[in-house]
């Protein structure tokens, strides 16, 4: 029984709706995206957030980039939005966006310090002087990878009536956690693995990353709510500012 990559692809919709009055991350992009004339959104997946600025009436110049062809055959099916193929490093540095972002952790990709600093010199460049990069990265304080390889996500019903559950295998190794997500049938029957790696940076190091990329902090918060980094915080939310 095959489970293609389109279907990952519906998936990954099915299991993170965007819902900007339900979700604080939601609602804390969609407030910045509503509010700037021309938005790239790197790392776009199946384009759900630039699909609801368009729907809420965002009349100005919308982009996605993601290097997931099954995600942007999703983002697609609207065509009031650019979509090109590529990861965050192809973007092509013509200083014209007023916002760029990352959401969904989409930031914990870039596993190298070389691949970090492309992929800020390139959102940089994309951006005018004085444009806004917003992204959040998990703060490894919280070692969350510790939480996903308990259980499993419990029942999710697909859209052609099969029952689905998902579950991890995880290792961390220094700053870098590799992944192995498990997608089954409710009765166990594996349908696919698929391998993947996120890097946890602290703050610092995040921080001259994008210090050396041409970025001043703006903004940078331990929540959704704009509360500041502790101790206790789970992300670490960043509002840079291209200088």
């Amino acid at each position: 029984m095959t489970f293609t990559d389109d279907d990952v692809a519906q998936l990954y919709d099915l299991t993170n709706p965007w819902a900007a009055e339900q979700w604080p991350g939601d609602r804390f992009y969609h407030a910045l995206v509503m509010a700037a004339g021309s938005v790239l959104d790197v790392g776009c997946g199946t384009g759900q957030m630039l699909h609801e600025a368009r729907t809420r009436g965002h009349r100005g110049r919308l982009a996605g980039i993601d290097p997931d062809v099954a995600a942007l055959r999703r983002a697609r099916r609207r065509e009031d939005v650019e979509w090109v193929e590529g990861k965050a490093a192809d973007i092509r540095p013509h200083r014209e966006f007023d916002l760029a972002t990352m959401t969904s952790h989409a930031f914990q990709c870039l596993l190298s310090d070389e691949e970090i600093r492309l992929s800020l010199a390139a959102i940089r460049g994309a951006l005018r002087n004085g444009g806004r990069f917003a992204f959040e990265t998990r703060h490894p304080q919280a070692r969350a990878w510790e939480q996903w390889a308990v259980g499993d996500s419990g029942d999710i019903a697909f859209s052609d009536g099969r029952v689905l559950r998902m579950r991890y295998r995880v290792e961390a190794r220094g700053d870098i956690v590799e992944l192995i997500e498990v997608t089954a049938l409710a009765d166990g029957t594996v349908l696919r693995e698929d391998t993947g790696s996120l890097r946890f940076l602290d703050v610092e190091p995040l921080n001259a990353f994008l210090a050396e990329a041409g970025f001043e902090i703006e903004a940078q918060y331990g929540d959704w709510s704009h509360g500041p980094i502790t101790l206790e915080s789970k992300e670490i939310v960043t509002i840079a500012r291209a200088a």
